[in-house]
């Protein structure tokens, strides 16, 4: 004969059923919660150029959004601020970054220090969040380079230009003096010719 089911397990199986149904409706409501949108992953850059990292969010309430970014030299927080208020804006970043309410950020005057990955955190005031992630990569200009030489080998054409210029105006000078030697000479010679002439 089996033992009759005991008010005890019916009361475990319904307070399952109600957990796995509140974890089921907290797991909904934490992907309604917060989502972003990262438009450009990857963004490559030159040395001065203002960078937009833009990105756009959308959740129930009014968020806080927060920028850190990680590279070789370490990990450090850029801002952090809610949608309408004043930022708080990092040491290291001061006059250097302007916030958007969609939670974008534009870093004015990149380097190339500034390389590394951009970590957006969006958390709820329930406490869901969602984080995404944007790849700087900031380049030395090379035309800069290249003007550079272009204007030395500019300068040296012209520095021997003007060589060329004085090599060729002593030339002429040392042509006509040594002309002028032997136009003497050959007078100084005729005349000695005649006056022996005369002489005999």
């Amino acid at each position: 004969m089996r033992p009759l089911p005991s008010r005890r397990r019916k009361s475990h199986g319904l307070s399952l059923g109600v957990f796995a149904l509140c974890l089921a409706a907290a797991r909904c409501l934490q992907s309604q919660g917060v989502s972003l949108y990262i438009p450009q992953a990857a963004i490559n850059a030159t040395v001065e150029e203002d960078i937009l990292l833009s990105v756009a969010y959308s959740c129930h309430g009014i968020p806080t959004i927060e920028w850190k970014y990680t590279s070789n030299w370490g990990m450090q927080k850029i801002v952090e601020w809610k949608p309408g208020t004043q930022a708080n804006i990092s040491q290291s970043h001061k006059d250097r970054v302007c916030t958007f309410d969609n939670g974008s950020i534009q870093l004015f005057s990149v380097g190339v220090r500034d390389s590394g990955y951009y970590v957006i955190t969006v958390t709820e005031r329930l406490g869901s969040s969602q984080f995404g992630t944007i790849v700087l990569h900031v380049s030395e200009i090379l035309y800069e380079d290249l003007h550079f030489v272009a204007v030395f080998l500019a300068l040296l054409a012209a520095v021997a230009a003007v060589l060329i210029s004085l090599m060729w105006v002593c030339n002429k000078c040392a042509y006509k003096f040594q002309r002028k030697r032997r136009h003497k000479l050959k007078e100084s010679t005729t005349e000695e010719i005649e006056l022996q002439d005369v002489e005999c």
